[in-house]
């Protein structure tokens, strides 16, 4: 008999154990995050999230650091323009998430939030680049993108959303936009997207603002938060990653062919691989089998990679979560990401099975504990 369409108790076991485990990687504890989230008076002082806390920080400890955290996005527009209606949609977002007018003041040491005026607007600047040839055309893109998302951003002062607007053609345009990081994350990008295109849409044929309104605002999760992450919560997630993290390497010893520089420079890069359809089945065999999620199986494989080019049977592994455990959320721009740091034991020369379930165990422990910042 076919074993899929008959399958075994013990199958329709690991198919069960599977689904509850992607349901709880992908929103752990939901229950334990009351009481909800609810809008603050303004005239009150505003706390900064756990998270935009670090990212401040480190602007105050490294400049550099600060300009590390820019997130820069380049949209290609064809067709007719119509820049009323573009402006009208930039300024729209800002009005409508209160995060991207907001800037970071210190009161005795201690950063608050200052949100601008809803009428505070986006500040555009337009480059006309249809006079020159093509070839002096891209790289006058690639030089401003470049110029863009390199310029520094005052948190005190703001605004902390900038804009360019690139004239290629009469029917091609690219809009630059960049967000200092402690106001946005990746999710928000893809708001602030899908916001653009509806907003946009409407504005050019005349109609009114589609969107549903917010019901909160980034400054009342963050002040949410500070009250519900503190005492015995925030402690026992502290004391989890302090005894997770004790006396780990503070380095990854890779062969790499250039020396460590004495001062880290932030300039990074990412490689894409792209694995065969008939692996990626297979490895989907292999995590279904042993009750673990695909991303399980892939840093699995990841962490024993890097134990044998380092010959470190002790490594630590940085990944991110979107840290939106809330419906609520969803819908904001806003920094939530944070980094969990897995420390991944190979001494005991695990076997693949006991490498998976090595690896199970700990990103559930650590999805549990995932709202401390790194």
């Amino acid at each position: 008999m076919n074993a899929e369409k008959s399958p075994t108790i013990e199958q329709l076991r690991r198919a069960v154990a599977l689904q509850r485990l992607q349901q709880r990687e992908g929103e752990v504890n939901k229950k334990s995050l009351s009481p909800g989230i609810v809008r603050v008076d303004r005239n009150l002082p505003l706390p900064l999230s756990w998270a935009q806390q670090r990212l401040w920080f480190l602007s105050q400890l490294d400049q550099a650091a600060g300009a590390a955290y820019h997130m820069p996005v380049a949209l290609r527009l064809t067709g007719t323009l119509n820049r009323g209606a573009l402006q009208a949609t930039l300024d729209r977002i800002v009005a409508r998430h209160e995060i991207l007018r907001t800037t970071f003041v210190s009161s005795n040491g201690t950063p608050m939030q200052s949100i601008a005026p809803a009428d505070s607007g986006f500040v555009l600047i337009e480059h006309d680049l249809r006079a020159i040839d093509a070839t002096a055309r891209a790289e006058a893109v690639t030089q401003l993108g470049v110029s863009e998302a390199r310029a520094p951003f005052d948190l005190a002062v703001g605004p902390l959303i900038r804009g360019r607007l690139l004239s290629l053609a009469a029917d091609e345009h690219v809009l630059l936009v960049t967000k200092h990081h402690i106001i946005s994350d990746g999710w928000s990008v893809g708001v602030l997207v899908r916001e653009v295109t509806a907003l946009y849409t409407a504005f050019s044929h005349d109609q009114p603002d589609p969107l549903p309104p917010l019901a909160i605002q980034y400054a009342d999760y963050a002040s949410w938060q500070r009250q519900w992450l503190q005492g015995e919560t925030l402690q026992g997630q502290i004391d989890f990653w302090c005894k997770s993290l004790h006396g780990a390497p503070a380095l990854l010893e890779l062969p790499t062919d250039r020396p460590r520089p004495a001062t880290q420079s932030y300039a990074g890069d990412r490689v894409n691989v792209t694995l065969p359809v008939a692996l990626t089945q297979t490895l989907r065999a292999l995590s279904k089998r042993h009750g673990v999620t695909l991303f399980m199986t892939m840093l699995a494989a990841w962490s024993a990679l890097l134990s044998r080019l380092s010959g470190q049977d002790d490594i630590v592994i940085g990944t991110s979560v979107a840290n939106r455990r809330r419906t609520e959320v969803e819908p904001l721009i806003g920094f939530f990401l944070n980094s969990l740091a897995l420390r991944v034991k190979l001494a005991s020369d695990p076997t693949v099975t006991e490498l998976l379930a090595l690896i199970r165990t700990l990103m559930l422990d650590a999805y549990e504990r995932q709202d401390v910042p790194f």
